[in-house]
């Protein structure tokens, strides 16, 4: 089988020097698709960005914690404060969404409403996923693929590193890696058979989860022969300030020659 990969930037419309670094790698090197927050600072500038580089497969960067809200706090009273933003706790956002109950239609209707904002830009959906891949979160989930076809929703994220394959192209970290490959590779065993049963299609496996924001020159350098036959994603976090380092492995020349080398054949989710 070739070898395909999506090279994804998160983040998208986070900021003008986010909104730049993804462009400029989209542009000038292996950037291929970037996830698009609707209520952040750069969404109105990222729209015009997209739509004038059509190649560029944008999706929807679900954003249910750190981060802003689409509709009002007086509609989400128990998802925002008052100034239309999420908590910044992961694990308290999670255990909150997952055990009070009176939260889920809350969820569901700022859910719609961030896909409205979306959809209302005129740009294709290309893929969907979560900020801190919260789309895999079972209640978020579960509204997800209940309101699939409603949604739009084709392609998706099912986030899944290789914890085996990560021991070989970096060390350190060990407590963080190794928790975040058995809470993804449980979250994801679980969304295989939903997505399959809808035609909702996704990557075999995602690269980045384990480097936490880290995904630079000598990373990718060393992930690229070893990608599995078949479809992979690479997911970055590039901006000209504080992951300068993501953006220059992005647009870096030997990384792009390496990829032209391995014939790695660069896609989008709308190319699966």
């Amino acid at each position: 089988m070739p070898r395909r990969l999506i090279v994804n930037a998160d983040d998208f419309g986070l900021s003008h020097s986010v909104n730049e670094a993804v462009i400029r790698a989209h542009r000038d090197g292996i950037l291929t698709s970037a996830s698009l927050m609707v209520n952040e600072p750069g969404f109105d500038e990222t729209v015009k960005l997209a739509k004038d580089n059509p190649k560029l497969g944008v999706g929807l960067h679900l954003t249910l914690l750190m981060g802003h809200s689409a509709l009002p706090p007086e509609k989400i009273s128990g998802l925002v404060n008052s100034r239309d933003e999420f908590s910044n706790s992961p694990v308290g956002v999670g255990m909150s969404y997952f055990f009070n109950r009176s939260l889920r239609e809350q969820l569901r209707a700022e859910i719609h409403a961030q896909f409205e904002k979306f959809h209302a830009t005129g740009l294709p959906l290309d893929h969907v996923n979560g900020h801190l891949h919260l789309h895999l979160h079972p209640v978020v989930f579960k509204i997800l693929m209940a309101d699939a076809d409603k949604l739009r929703i084709r392609h998706l994220r099912l986030t899944r590193d290789c914890l085996a394959r990560s021991r070989r192209m970096a060390g350190g970290r060990w407590f963080y890696r190794t928790s975040h490959a058995a809470i993804y590779d449980w979250l994801s065993s679980r969304a295989r058979e939903p997505l399959r049963q809808r035609g909702i299609k996704h990557a075999q496996i995602t690269f980045g989860l384990l480097q936490d924001s880290r995904v630079d020159e000598e990373y990718i350098l060393k992930l690229l022969p070893e990608l599995p036959p078949g479809d992979s994603e690479l997911y970055s976090h590039p901006s000209l300030d504080k992951f300068k380092h993501e953006f220059d492995a992005l647009v870096s020349p030997r990384v792009r020659e390496l990829v032209n080398k391995l014939g790695i054949e660069l896609i989008r989710y709308q190319d699966l």
